[in-house]
């Protein structure tokens, strides 16, 4: 019940890409890293970090783009993160209804685990759909302004019909807010190449599966068994 308040008050903001044939850009890792160390461009990552946490919402998709695809050359990229509240946080998910005097401690544990990790989708999704029953319009459309942003970095980066374009990550959460979003549900997960493949029920919908690849969370796993 509550994932599908959440999945309509988001589509109720009016991000159409979602409805649209979505051309993509295989990710250049190289020149994005380039571009985030170069302290002369307008993409170098402190100062576009600096206004991701700021709530500027006057950054555009590239910027976005290299954000969330640059995160992976910054020292505290960690493939496998857990949010330090995620058992506090689970507590008010299994919920079949919220509560108002539950909205402030939600937002508090939800800004705490952003402040950490400032790509987590779940909370992001949470905490707009939380502003919006305090009654925070403003506040629930700035959550909701970075969370399609990202959403669409991701859906822009591949088409997630084969391993080559596959859709780029930061982490397997992504994958499955990616298919909660458009209310898909998978069979079963395996490793292709350097893709995770999600797999359907056979006929359930239009493509067999979906390619995620996450060449960059296993470089950073290798990384961390050094």
């Amino acid at each position: 019940m509550l994932k599908q308040l959440i999945l309509l008050l988001l589509f109720c903001f009016g991000v159409s890409l979602y409805s649209q044939e979505i051309g993509f850009t295989t990710p250049d890792y190289k020149a994005i890293e380039k571009e985030i160390k170069d302290k002369n461009s307008k993409f170098f990552y402190p100062k576009l970090m600096e206004r991701l946490t700021k709530n500027d919402t006057l950054l555009t998709q590239e910027e976005f783009r290299h954000l969330y695809l640059g995160y992976v050359f910054q020292p505290q990229y960690n493939a496998f993160w857990r949010s330090p509240d995620e058992k506090k946080l689970n507590e008010f998910y299994s919920k079949e209804k919220i509560e108002p005097a539950d909205y402030d401690e939600i937002i508090k544990l939800s800004n705490h685990s952003l402040s950490d990790f400032p790509f987590d989708l779940r909370q992001l999704n949470y905490l707009s759909y939380i502003y919006h029953l305090k009654g925070d319009e403003e506040a629930s459309k700035i959550a909701s302004f970075r969370f399609h942003n990202i959403m669409n970095v991701i859906l822009s980066s591949g088409d997630g019909k084969k391993c080559e374009t596959g859709f780029h990550v930061l982490m397997v959460e992504h994958e499955y807010v990616l298919l909660n979003l458009f209310e898909l549900e998978s069979k079963s997960q395996s490793l292709v190449d350097n893709c995770d493949y999600l797999s359907f029920e056979k006929g359930a919908y239009n493509v067999e599966g979906i390619y995620f690849n996450i060449e960059k969370m296993l470089e950073n796993e290798r990384k961390a068994l050094r």
